[in-house]
């Protein structure tokens, strides 16, 4: 018979694992790739929508358009995971897998910080993203907060990035002397693995009077008063609050008894992505392996599971280990475009190494994208 592969998610793990066990297989495969969406969307193009580069419809990439030997693409709710017999039920009927990879992402908790949902401006969801995009449009100035909620959130550097564009997008507008422009996240520095790209970060922000709070989280909103409160007791007026929500582990994983917690991300093998259970992986942003939330990531991890699951098709000994290899473009605003190449599974802790802005690295993250399309869309 024919093995089955169920992957649940189509982010960056689900959509670089079942092109790799595609190509590799072909037909002698059954692959179901599920996901709520309709399409996929870069994390970095909800920045270009934000800010007025891109239209929400250009950056949309349609699963309908998935056309590769043995994937067959359903878009449901994943309704129950069975761990222990890899079954899975959903919206649209019960499915049987011989392979199980769990590549759910990360939700968003919006209610658990007081106030988020009644101010109502988030940027991490892409529909809160989208309309973030309107919200800037008739923005007229003020102090505004870019906050993250929680300590475990996607791409850390989205945050300054956001900051930097941002600063551009009120000098356009005419609306930068007018406004202050404060981020708070619960890091010492904005890129822990790499001093280097955060000297370059706090000195950019030091050049465009941005206002660096460290060590902190917005712990509550009181959109009666516009007052952002930090878990060090300081209150951040402020006309515009951009939040980052905490994250947390989908209900449907939760349930499944991979984690009993919502924000315990799943426990997984660190060289081979595998969970406690048979032939049932977690890749990506729902796993607790200590990398970054970030699509790079996923991506690596994906590429370990999608080799030892061809190798144990093909009754070979798999030898791909995951290292936590990821690079990461940063938006330094003004059309710069920075990298920071980090290593977070070899020594005994992360290793990252800076690449400076120039207008090689800008055509470079055009690529990263474009390819990208090109291979899991057959574009």
């Amino acid at each position: 018979m024919i093995p089955r592969v169920v992957v649940l998610g189509a982010g960056f793990g689900g959509l670089e694992l079942t092109t790799i066990l595609s190509d590799a297989l072909g037909d002698q495969i059954d692959i179901v790739l599920i996901d709520k969406s309709d399409s996929f969307v870069f994390g970095f193009s909800k920045l270009e929508v934000m800010f007025g580069h891109q239209l929400p419809e250009e950056v949309r990439h349609y699963y309908k358009d998935l056309a590769k030997p043995g994937v067959r693409f359903l878009q449901t709710n994943v309704l129950s995971i069975d761990p222990t017999t890899r079954k899975i039920g959903t919206d649209s009927g019960n499915f049987e897998a011989d392979y199980l990879v769990v590549a759910l992402g990360a939700d968003y908790d919006l209610a658990a910080t007081p106030g988020l949902v009644q101010e109502g401006t988030e940027f991490y969801t892409v529909p809160g993203a989208f309309a973030m995009r309107g919200v800037l449009e008739n923005f007229k100035g003020g102090p505004v907060v870019i906050g993250v909620t929680g300590k475990s959130f996607k791409c850390p550097p989205a945050p300054s990035e956001t900051a930097f564009l941002l600063h551009d997008f009120l000098l356009s507008r005419g609306l930068r002397d007018s406004s202050d422009i404060t981020l708070v996240i619960p890091f010492g520095v904005p890129i822990p693995p790499s001093p280097e790209t955060s000297e370059a970060i706090l000195k950019a922000f030091a050049e465009r009077g941005i206002r660096f709070i460290k060590d902190n989280l917005v712990q509550s909103l009181d959109p009666s008063r516009k007052i952002a409160r930090l878990t060090d007791g300081t209150e951040l007026p402020y006309a515009l609050f951009m939040g980052i929500p905490i994250h947390r582990v989908p209900q449907v994983v939760v349930e499944s008894g991979l984690t009993n917690d919502k924000y315990a991300w799943v426990q997984v093998n660190r060289q081979t992505l595998e969970t406690s259970f048979e032939r049932v992986w977690a890749v990506g942003d729902v796993n607790g392996i200590g990398t970054p939330k970030g699509g790079v990531f996923a991506e690596g991890g994906a590429r370990v599971v999608a080799a030892a699951i061809i190798a144990q098709i093909r009754g070979d000994a798999a030898t791909a280990h995951y290292r936590g290899l990821g690079s990461c473009y940063l938006e330094f605003g003004n059309g710069e475009v920075a990298r920071v190449d980090v290593e977070f599974l070899a020594g005994s802790k992360p290793a990252g190494t800076y690449h400076a802005p120039t207008s090689g690295l800008r055509a470079e993250k055009d690529a990263f994208g474009s390819t990208r399309v090109a291979r899991w869309f057959n574009r």
